[in-house]
């Protein structure tokens, strides 16, 4: 009886030894056929970078001729001083930067900008996520309260500050009405900081909705499984959010941060260009409203080319510091 479940036994391992060498022999030949084989026709091109390449040609062409010529030309022009029609030029060194240091008003665009850009990144962010927070949680009106909240992004700077302009209307307007009514003397037009806050509203209003769509997306993408774990572990609503939801955010809010950092900066142009042009008494006048008012309203080419190159460097540099710090605490999965 040994004698033949040992034989049996035997049998088996031949069997096994017979089949891995095979297995062995047929993955080794496959892989000296994909290391012999030579690519052919369209995959020859990638393999020789040349069509991948190619592919990118227009891309860099517009890389180049919108943003690396046009910085390069800023550069060069800042250290000339030049009448407005380039007919008369001189070399400047670094002229038009001590004469931005010299100009109160310079300042007080740095001091406008960062205010806007800080109001205008808390107002979106917050909004963002706490209404992408509260649609999560309904499932059958998911689909109206997503459109609803949309719509502002569809419309341009300018369609929204002329809709804000007419709500804040000092006569007519809805909203000053309001404030008038409450005994609040609102008029925009002549106050400075009432105007830099009917900025900031108008440029978080049409802000909001990118800030939602990025943070409900990411809402849908944490795993139920991670909350459900939460509420068995006793955890209440307000704890499941800041220990267990918030962390998971954290590439989407890292991400958003610069993102609206960038969109202070320069896209609210066309909403100061149309509410208030930069007034009252450059109360709203921000670093990109400066450049274009001494570039093409005073016709200072060279003032402005030194502005161009300033807040470029400035935005570099809050690029840098958020991800040389800020990354740190960002939990990429």
């Amino acid at each position: 009886m040994r004698s033949y479940y040992g034989g049996l036994w035997q049998k088996n391992v031949c069997r096994r030894n017979t089949a891995k060498f095979h297995s062995q022999n047929e993955n080794r030949s496959l892989y000296t056929f994909a290391q012999n084989r030579q690519p052919s026709g369209l995959m020859n091109y990638f393999h020789n970078k040349k069509l991948a390449f190619f592919f990118i040609i227009p891309q860099l062409t517009v890389t180049l001729l919108f943003f690396i010529w046009p910085a390069l030309s800023a550069i060069l022009q800042s250290l000339f001083f030049s009448d407005a029609f380039g007919l008369h030029t001189q070399f400047a060194r670094l002229g038009n930067f001590s004469d931005l240091w010299a100009d109160p008003g310079y300042g007080k665009a740095v001091l406008v900008t960062l205010l806007l850009a800080l109001f205008i990144t808390l107002l979106t962010m917050a909004s963002g996520l706490l209404l992408a927070t509260l649609v999560s949680g309904r499932r059958r009106s998911q689909a109206i309260y997503k459109t609803l909240i949309l719509w502002p992004y569809a419309v341009a700077p300018a369609v929204a500050a002329i809709l804000w302009r007419f709500l804040c209307q000092p006569t007519i307007g809805w909203l000053a009405s309001l404030f008038r009514s409450i005994g609040f003397d609102f008029n925009y037009l002549i106050h400075g900081q009432q105007a830099l806050t009917v900025v900031i509203l108008t440029a978080s209003w049409q802000q909001l909705s990118y800030n939602f769509l990025f943070f409900f997306a990411a809402l849908k993408a944490i795993p139920p499984s991670l909350i459900d774990a939460a509420i068995m572990d006793g955890a209440s609503a307000w704890r499941r959010f800041w220990q267990v939801i918030f962390p998971l955010l954290s590439p989407t809010t890292f991400f958003l941060l610069i993102m609206n950092l960038i969109y202070s900066f320069f896209d609210t142009f066309g909403i100061i260009d149309v509410m208030t042009s930069g007034g009252p008494d450059n109360g709203t006048t921000t670093l990109i409203y400066k450049v274009y008012k001494d570039g093409f309203v005073g016709m200072d080419p060279g003032s402005s080319s030194s502005q161009s190159v300033v807040l470029m460097l400035l935005v570099i540099a809050l690029t840098l510091l958020q991800f040389r710090y800020l990354e740190k605490k960002v939990h990429y999965e």
